[in-house]
């Protein structure tokens, strides 16, 4: 499967896949110091079905950095920019994580593009102060110890008593970040501590919405994410047991499952 690659701004070389055909298109947009690599089964699952877009994030993977603060509307437009280039007008667009915030600013941003929204471990609520204090004092770790810190940060995503299990796949996701600068490391938490609250997507947004979470996943609170679940027309919550905050990897069949059905049902609408 080949990347290809696109002008954005100018002079920010952006990084995306562009896999299979049709009229239905599932935008897939990765996490925090991933790359578009972690959705290859996915692309690979689908192609034969749909239209599958990966795209790697401003300073992760082969996209450049481009700002001291990457904010998640900047990172909603060069989204956009990927789809324009390519003619796609509507999209279902799923995100991890830190991609789940970029989705919602895409949809808060281009309302019209979207045809459904799936977040996977993600929600729509801004940093509290203990939490934007605890990114700030990251970004002091990672400017001291990059590789130091990306060592001890992959592992925790995943479930305890399955981290032996994922030991692979949480040494790719390692010697990926490991590519990436601090300065672009630094520029995606910076664009988190000023993300705002999106529940009026939830709220305003026409088009339906799924919540993929981990019982087990430390970065988010679960009730949060069943108050939010309330707030959509059209809502689902799919919630694994035994999975922490890497669902697309922990349970990774299931996930392609639901999400496939999920993006079919929503051109269906």
């Amino acid at each position: 499967m080949k990347h290809r690659s696109i002008l954005f701004n100018d002079n920010a070389i952006i990084n995306y896949q562009d896999e299979g055909q049709g009229d239905i298109t599932l935008v897939l947009l990765h996490g925090f110091m991933n790359s578009l690599d972690v959705w290859a089964s996915y692309a690979f699952k689908y192609m034969k079905e749909i239209r599958i877009i990966a795209i790697d994030l401003l300073g992760h993977g082969e996209s450049s950095s481009i700002a001291e603060t990457h904010t998640m509307e900047l990172q909603a437009q060069m989204v956009k920019s990927v789809l324009d280039n390519l003619g796609i007008k509507d999209c279902v667009i799923a995100g991890h994580s830190m991609g789940g915030y970029i989705a919602l600013s895409f949809a808060e941003l281009y309302p019209q593009y979207v045809k459904g929204l799936c977040l996977v471990n993600s929600h729509a609520l801004e940093d509290n102060e203990k939490a934007k204090e605890n990114r700030l004092k990251m970004c002091t770790v990672i400017e001291n110890n990059r590789a130091s810190f990306i060592v001890s940060f992959i592992p925790e995503l995943f479930y305890e008593t399955k981290r032996e299990e994922f030991y692979p796949e949480i040494k790719d996701l390692q010697e990926v970040a490991m590519q990436m600068e601090a300065k672009s490391i630094i520029a995606a938490q910076k664009g988190m501590i000023e993300r705002h609250s999106q529940l009026n997507v939830l709220i305003e947004a026409k088009h339906p919405f799924m919540f993929i979470i981990g019982k087990k996943d430390p970065r988010i609170i679960i009730e949060n994410v069943f108050a939010q679940a309330m707030l959509p027309a059209h809502s689902e919550l799919m919630m694994l047991d035994n999975v922490a905050h890497m669902a697309h990897i922990e349970a990774k069949e299931l996930v392609q499952q639901r999400l496939l059905s999920f993006t079919k049902m929503c051109y269906c609408k």
